[in-house]
């Protein structure tokens, strides 16, 4: 009903990425001359804390060591709870657009994403109450109350953002109650939120992109024996480089006057092609070699100078395909005149076609 299967595994990696904090604490014992006697690692596990407390009071024998007994201390978290976090809403008809990593020449594109909070609750469990202490006093320092993860939640995209883990509450109890028979045993619960963000399926939107827009004008009324006189075509330009390609770089200095200048290599350049150079957009008149020259400042950036071994970035229909909602972009436009042999003409070069 919704649409087809996708899974990008952005719950699973949240609660992989919550765990991962939280798996490398150690606590450390002193002899009696303050000498470190000995050091361990606090075993972290996935499930409810009532689990583990089933198996300590399965084992009430504190006398004799058995081997399948429960190390103490440990630590235990569990996922909760699943809310939608409305204050972070954002516009739902704004869409993420990049390049497929597999295939350049396509566009992906996927909905902003949806804000969720998932509420985690980490248990330490220990029998010692200066275990325990030794290990909240590692945890603590680092929330204040937020710490933020980055995570790769869409791939397909390069969509990473930072996660952030709120610390909310902490709690205590302690069985002292009870006979010798029982095992006592500590445990603080602390509860935290991550604030993630869901997103939708992600699709192919190469074919959907509208690159052309055509419009006729007929000077003659009647609809049956109409002939096109005109036409003008609309293409969407990219005023600025959007996929950083590097395409070549300058191979000399020049200042605000130079139209004409030296490339490190040219063969990716064509006449009529747009180029980015620091803040100025160039269109390039001609070209003989590694020799281009350019009309300089188009597009209303500023002439600007620049320095050999600057980056030359081309603004090509790749770009076009980037271009993000509110952007400004240009257009290039030709005019077709029917009546006149065919001709078509380019306002943008001042030439025909």
């Amino acid at each position: 009903m919704l649409g087809n299967y996708f899974y990008h595994e952005i719950l699973r990696k949240t609660v992989i990425s919550f765990g991962t904090l939280f798996n490398d604490i150690y606590i450390r014992h002193n002899d009696a001359n303050g000498n470190q006697a000995s050091e361990m690692l606090v075993p972290l596990a996935y499930g409810p804390i009532q689990k583990f407390l089933a198996r300590i009071e399965q084992q009430p024998d504190l006398s004799r060591r058995q081997s399948s007994s429960l190390t103490l201390p440990r630590m235990s978290f569990e996922m909760n709870g699943i809310t939608y976090d409305p204050s972070r809403k954002g516009s739902p008809i704004q869409t993420f657009k990049a390049i497929n990593p597999s295939d350049n020449t396509k566009i992906n594109k996927v909905f902003m994403p949806v804000p969720y909070n998932l509420s985690f609750n980490l248990n330490i469990i220990a029998k010692l109450n200066d275990d325990a202490l030794q290990i909240i006093e590692q945890i603590l320092p680092f929330f204040q109350p937020a710490f933020n993860v980055t995570v790769d939640l869409v791939s397909s995209i390069g969509e990473k953002r930072d996660i952030p883990i709120v610390l909310n509450t902490i709690s205590f109890t302690d069985n002292y109650e009870g006979n010798f028979t029982e095992r006592r045993y500590l445990i603080y619960t602390l509860n935290f939120t991550a604030k993630t963000n869901l997103f939708g399926p992600v699709v192919d939107s190469t074919n959907a992109l509208i690159k052309k827009i055509k419009t006729d004008f007929y000077t003659d009324t009647n609809r049956l024996t109409a002939k096109r006189d005109v036409r003008y075509t609309v293409t969407p330009r990219a005023l600025k480089d959007y996929n950083d390609d590097n395409t070549t770089t300058l191979a000399e200095d020049i200042n605000t006057k130079v139209t004409t200048f030296d490339v490190s290599d040219a063969t990716a350049l064509d006449v009529d092609t747009y180029i980015r150079i620091g803040n100025e957009n160039m269109k390039i008149k001609s070209k003989s070699g590694n020799t281009i020259t350019v009309f300089r400042s188009v597009d209303d950036t500023s002439l600007e100078t620049h320095t050999s071994g600057d980056s030359i970035d081309v603004i090509n229909n790749t770009d076009r395909d980037l271009i993000q909602q509110d952007d400004d972009f240009g257009f290039s436009t030709e005019v077709s005149f029917f009546n006149d042999g065919g001709r078509t003409y380019s306002p943008s070069t001042g030439t025909d076609v």
